[in-house]
């Protein structure tokens, strides 16, 4: 079965992030990694791939950087990567990246299943899953805690809810969007890294996918970000020094500050 995992480059969440001045864009040249998110994803593409055969195809939607994510889906064990690269994918929202997604994943062809991380790191929305979902007909079993395959091309998968724990259950093909509960990530040995070097990574634009530039990327955006301030700089705290008052001193700085 040829397995699909969808991984994003995000910026590190220790690193500075900056928005372009000129669209106010995330700048996303900046050191980057694997989100851990997808991590998650991957793992359960490969345990799928090794438990019943099949080919995990690692995709990703992004500049050339993004490269970085699928080298690291392939140093965990995935077979092969696809990397949609393409000046007008800039700024896309997230109806244009899973309009993109799609179009990738049917032009793989013979997708049994697809998995992805519960959301991204850096946007965390949680939504494109679903999206792309919507737009290749197929059903998705979301907020997934553990799934399985049966012989008869079924996927049974539980999931977590506030009130409730579900069990759910769809035929293949599906998409399955699992937690960071769904079991730790395998860490790259020497060996997969080394083998990685030699696993084909292909590159598709939108021409090769049949999408029109104008359709997708910052232009064709439901939404844009008009204004961006740095957060300003942290002040040290005040200290209160007990002479007696302190639980007076501490009612007004709680008053005065409309806390109570």
């Amino acid at each position: 079965m040829k397995i699909v995992v969808l991984v994003k480059h995000v910026p590190e969440a220790s690193g500075n992030r900056v928005f372009s001045e000129s669209d106010h864009t995330l700048d996303r040249t900046v050191s980057g990694l694997l989100s851990e998110l997808d991590e998650y994803a991957v793992e359960q593409a490969l345990r799928v791939a090794e438990a019943g055969g099949g080919e995990v195809v690692a995709l990703t939607v992004g500049p050339g950087a993004a490269t970085e994510a699928v080298t690291k889906a392939l140093q965990m064990g995935a077979h092969r990567g696809v990397h949609v690269v393409d000046d007008a994918v800039h700024g896309s929202d997230a109806p244009a990246t899973s309009r993109i997604l799609a179009a990738a994943i049917a032009r793989i062809g013979e997708v049994g299943l697809v998995v992805t991380g519960i959301a991204s790191t850096d946007a965390g929305m949680s939504v494109v899953p679903a999206m792309v979902a919507e737009r290749l007909g197929l059903p998705l079993l979301g907020s997934t805690v553990e799934f399985s395959l049966a012989d008869a091309g079924a996927i049974t998968a539980r999931r977590d809810i506030d009130a409730a724990t579900e069990t759910v259950a769809a035929q293949l093909p599906a998409i399955v969007a699992v937690t960071d509960r769904s079991g730790e990530p395998r860490y790259p040995n020497f060996k997969n890294i080394t083998a990685a070097k030699k696993k084909p990574i292909d590159t598709w634009n939108l021409a090769d996918l049949g999408i029109a530039a104008e359709s997708v990327g910052l232009v064709a955006a439901l939404s844009s970000v008009v204004a961006v301030t740095q957060r300003p700089p942290r002040t040290k705290g005040e200290i209160v020094i007990d002479n007696g008052d302190a639980a007076e001193q501490l009612v007004q700085f709680l008053v005065g500050n409309r806390f109570v």
